[in-house]
């Protein structure tokens, strides 16, 4: 294994990339080759390239953190030679016995933070190693206090509508450099963005994507809290995120060409997650409450007049599975625990 947080390896290959011939030939032994953080010297991608098709019985494994650097500096990115993995937080299936649905929602299901006995103290750390100091020392931010007061400003939009430009005068930047930093952190796969479900709309939706940081905890981390701060309201805007993100890892995982939704009509029917493709056509709503209601249940219902063919499913955080007019609802730790690539949504 090359691992180019080394500041040794860092200088050996980024000052001579075909020292990496010379390694591979010195290990003939050796069928798989692992390189961490190849975006950290991306002058290594052709070099890879020249070593698969000059030797087709050695394997690659190239991990990182981001294909920006990569793409800016317009190496070749093995197209078509490569099978990209995305990685996500852990889902609850992957720990069983160790999930706890609390501490997921406060401390997230990074690895990294997961495995660490002082959780609060490592995730605070992950943020200001990874998502500050190494997006400053790339030189990827050049406003960093600026993009300080944006972290904290977008905090606010997660599991909710993106507005641009309130984020922007919230932080007091132009809208131009906040579209900016919100593609930075969709490359560095730190956020994205759900797009509205518009298939054969029958009723007038709205356009705009949601918002959504990739773990719990780090929404949770970045998120001020203060005495205006209701804790419902922060409580369930991780729960929302924590089921769209193993929605993310349970599509990925599966190799599925599933493609995830929301619905919102301009009269403010909302779904929060609709799962589309071949084999599941699924309509999500997440509630942070431990009953339910025929209110609860209304877009749900509207939606289901729209789409038939769909399935639908309330996820609460109460104990039992019941069925109300069609709708089955699971206990959000069942879901959880129960969604595991390759198996049916449901």
């Amino acid at each position: 294994m090359i691992d180019l947080l080394s500041s040794r390896l860092f200088l050996s290959y980024s000052s001579d990339p075909e020292r990496l011939v010379e390694f591979v030939e010195g290990n003939p032994d050796s069928k798989i080759f692992i390189i961490d953080e190849i975006q950290r010297v991306p002058e290594l991608l052709p070099i890879v390239h020249k070593l698969i098709e000059t030797n087709r019985n050695i394997q690659f494994i190239l991990t990182g953190s981001s294909a920006r650097k990569l793409k800016r500096t317009g190496v070749d990115l093995l197209a078509g030679r490569a099978i990209l993995q995305r990685c996500y937080p852990f889902m609850a299936s992957e720990v069983t016995d160790q999930f706890n649905l609390d501490s997921a929602l406060e401390f997230g299901l990074i690895p990294l933070v997961f495995s660490s006995s002082g959780t609060a103290d490592v995730l605070s750390s992950y943020i200001d190693l990874y998502i500050r100091e190494e997006l400053q020392s790339e030189g990827i931010i050049r406003n960093f206090s600026g993009f300080l007061r944006f972290l904290e400003a977008i905090s606010f939009s997660h599991a909710s509508i993106l507005n641009i430009s309130e984020v922007a005068r919230e932080c007091q930047i132009e809208r131009k450099t906040v579209e900016g930093y919100i593609k930075v952190l969709e490359d560095l796969m730190i956020s994205c963005r759900l797009p509205v479900f518009s298939k054969r709309a029958k009723r007038n939706l709205i356009s705009h994507a949601k918002f959504y940081f990739f773990d719990a905890g780090v929404f949770t981390a970045l998120r001020p809290k203060g005495p205006l701060d209701k804790t419902a309201e922060i409580s369930g805007q991780s729960l929302e995120g924590l089921i769209l993100q193993h929605l993310k890892s349970w599509n990925e995982y599966s190799n599925s060409s599933h493609e995830l939704f929301y619905w919102r009509t301009k009269s403010g029917r909302e779904v929060d997650f609709i799962v589309y493709g071949r084999d599941e056509f699924v309509a999500i709503e997440v509630k942070n409450s431990r009953s339910i209601h025929l209110k609860d249940l209304r877009n749900l219902l509207a939606f289901k007049e729209d789409y038939p063919e769909a399935s639908m499913l309330f996820i609460y955080r109460g104990d039992e599975i019941i069925r109300k007019k069609d709708v089955l609802c699971l206990p959000c730790h069942d879901f959880l625990i129960s969604l595991v690539p390759d198996k049916p949504l449901i």
